[in-house]
This record gives C-alpha cells, sequence and structure tokens, in this order.
C-alpha cells in the first residue's frame, strides 16, 4: 500500500523519527477535515479527520484517527499505532495472530 499525506491538510507538526524493529520509521501526524465537531475524543487536539502518516521499510501508511476512548490512537482495520508512551509508541499489524513491533524514539 502506497500512500501519500495530502498537501491540503496540515501537519500538526514535523515528523517524529522512531526505530521499530532496527529500521527507521517517519510518523507525521495532520488534523485533517473535520465534519463532526460534536464527537467527543478530542485529546491531543486531534479530532475525526485526523490520520497519521507512517513510513516504514518499503511502506508508507495512511491511518485515520479512531473514535476510541483515551490518547489518539490510528488504525486501517490491519495497521495499528498509538503513542500512549511517546518515546516507545504501539505498532502493530493486526493480521491472524497480531504482530507487535518494538519501537523506540531516535535520539
Amino acid at each position: 500500500m502506497l500512500l501519500t499525506a495530502p498537501s491540503a491538510y496540515a501537519s500538526s507538526g514535523a515528523a517524529q523519527h522512531f526505530l521499530c524493529e532496527g529500521d527507521s520509521l517517519d510518523a507525521i501526524a495532520f488534523k485533517g477535515s473535520v465534519d463532526a465537531v460534536d464527537i467527543p475524543n478530542s485529546n491531543d487536539d486531534t479530532l475525526p479527520g485526523a490520520f497519521m502518516v507512517l513510513r516504514w521499510r518499503e511502506l508508507s501508511l495512511q491511518l485515520p484517527r479512531t473514535n476510541n476512548a483515551g490518547i489518539a490512537s490510528y488504525s486501517d482495520g490491519r495497521w495499528w499505532w498509538q503513542a500512549l508512551d511517546p518515546d516507545h509508541p504501539e505498532f502493530a499489524q493486526l493480521r491472524g495472530n497480531a504482530e507487535h513491533y518494538s519501537c523506540e524514539r531516535e535520539h
């Protein structure tokens, strides 16, 4: 899956850099468009329409923000990203047996 972030959306910051399973991963959060302003979970200044772009290995993933309670998480049903601990985010592939990838912030 090869997706690129649309330039019409405002990035909420510079790319964050991590090592996941020994390979470099770039994570870029985008606020996206908001069309449902009364949905209650707006943690981390994200609302429905926000998404995360992850570039890792040969992949470029665009994961929509979930509406799960708590810290913002992103998933397309196959890939999952959540940074409950910003230095060690959760990154997983949810096919068959979930495969979790160990990640840590690059310093």
